[in-house]
């Protein structure tokens, strides 16, 4: 089952449950994917784009809720962090920490790195390799202890 067809059986779930955060926010990623479809590129859209886009939608949404709760606007927090769940659940499962800090120890041994001067190449091979597995801001502060 395609990515789209998966939104859209997610759509038609909620309608026939009645949820409603569940709709809006399956429809708002289905917008967005319209959006990224009609750019006008004319080419289709990979699965690496479509993982990128749902990240960037759970980062906005996070970034929304920690406002909230600072501000201590609970009426506004909870549907931010039921879209962020909601959209959470179509990105691949995401990697541990101790898993994605080994992985991180084999890229600085393989590039030679030795301090944070080199963790713009370290950070480049581990965004290229782990792609959509793991958080950027997760391995920046996993590289920055490894090269200090």
């Amino acid at each position: 089952m395609s990515f789209t067809d998966r939104i859209n059986a997610g759509i038609k779930d909620a309608m026939k449950q009645k949820n409603e955060a569940r709709k809006r926010t399956l429809r708002a990623v289905k917008a967005q994917l319209l959006l990224l479809k009609t750019s006008g590129s004319g080419e289709e859209i990979t699965e690496d784009q479509q993982v990128k886009l749902l990240q960037k939608m759970v980062k906005e949404r996070q970034d929304s809720y920690e406002i909230y709760v600072k501000q201590d606007r609970e009426d506004l927090a909870t549907p931010e962090k039921e879209e962020m769940d909601i959209i959470k659940e179509f990105l691949p499962q995401q990697m541990g920490e101790e898993e994605l800090t080994t992985a991180i120890k084999g890229i600085v041994e393989q590039v030679g790195a030795s301090s944070m001067k080199d963790m713009g190449k370290v950070m480049g091979m581990a965004n290229k390799q782990f792609g959509a597995k793991a958080d950027g801001k997760t391995i920046s502060k996993i590289v920055k202890i490894l090269l200090t």
